[in-house]
């Protein structure tokens, strides 16, 4: 078969592609690094390592006739078109989980980097201004402060353990509310979103990208946050109105951790790179050292599996091709 990796560019491509195919040895493997260089592979890749930075769109797919698995090398799978997956026949799996424990220590990390002013202090010590009278005036504890989780799932469930020894107050919302014994277990209490977001100092989103969360936090949504409040996205950036989220940034809301943007990546004239009260990564909260080889490890396994006919994990879609 003829295997096709979709890598982020390195200066070690070379080095990358030997690797590759020592994996699977026997078969045709070929590396790409965007769209462009996948354009020729298309006709006769019958396998696609796929990550979230290359879209796979209809129009590939339509292309891709001898395509019948493709392998996500993350959790996220929205950035392929699943309903044209679907129609064809072809097989979509991911790597559930893979990323969790990451995320929310990313989450944790960024909360208490807001709620203490962590990135202005060290921006104006930086520049020579003795920092001290601005965490006197912003500096707060984390202990006592309400938090809010938007999406209960594995790495929400996560986020709401690490909450745990910190002393505070968590609500959480989701479509599928978790059993009593679950939200006991987690400290959290269920609230309707609109209840939710002016309880809470703290919002973090782990929802995934659907037609029913895309824009779910809105202009409206955004005012009925708590003034001073902070928000966190780790998950994918089309959840939230960014053009109300600037505004909000310059008023309403404390500041913002954001990880995902659209594009990616943003623009260098960008308004959210240009605002004092915010905490940004390059889509990174995710991609640990440890995260990285558990990703790796799920999607050489799952190709191995395809390649040699086994059941496969973290089906998305079922194919029949």
């Amino acid at each position: 078969m003829k295997v096709v990796a979709i890598l982020p560019p390195s200066e070690q491509v070379q080095a990358q592609i030997t690797m590759v195919r020592a994996l699977f040895p026997g078969h045709t493997v070929e590396l790409a690094t965007n769209a462009e260089e996948l354009e020729p592979h298309l006709t006769d890749c019958e396998v696609l390592i796929s990550t979230a930075f290359t879209p796979i769109t209809h129009a590939m797919l339509e292309k891709a006739g001898r395509l019948r698995f493709i392998q996500v090398a993350g959790v996220g799978v929205d950035h392929v078109d699943l309903d044209t997956a679907r129609q064809l026949g072809i097989t979509v799996a991911a790597v559930s989980g893979a990323n969790t424990v990451s995320v929310a220590e990313h989450v944790v990390m960024v909360t208490l980097a807001m709620i203490r002013g962590l990135i202005p202090a060290h921006t104006m010590l930086a520049r020579g201004e003795w920092s001290l009278p601005y965490w006197i005036a912003h500096a707060r504890d984390l202990q006592g402060k309400t938090v809010g989780i938007v999406g209960m799932g594995r790495i929400g469930r996560e986020v709401a353990t690490r909450l745990l020894p910190f002393g505070v107050t968590t609500f959480y919302y989701d479509v599928n509310p978790l059993p009593p014994e679950q939200e006991e277990a987690l400290g959290v209490t269920y609230l309707d979103l609109d209840a939710l977001l002016p309880e809470c100092d703290v919002v973090t989103l782990h929802l995934p990208l659907t037609p029913e969360t895309r824009g779910l936090v809105n202009r409206e949504r955004l005012k009925r946050m708590k003034y001073g409040a902070f928000l966190i996205n780790t998950a994918r950036a089309e959840l939230v109105d960014t053009d109300a989220l600037i505004e909000a940034l310059q008023g309403h809301l404390g500041g913002a951790a954001i990880d995902v943007f659209q594009p990616e990546p943003p623009p260098a004239d960008h308004p959210l790179l240009k605002l004092p009260n915010v905490v940004l990564t390059p889509h990174g909260a995710g991609v640990t050292q440890e995260a990285q080889q558990r990703i790796a490890q799920g999607v050489i396994q799952n190709v191995l599996r395809f390649l040699e006919g086994r059941p496969l994990a973290d089906v998305i879609v079922e194919g029949t091709r």
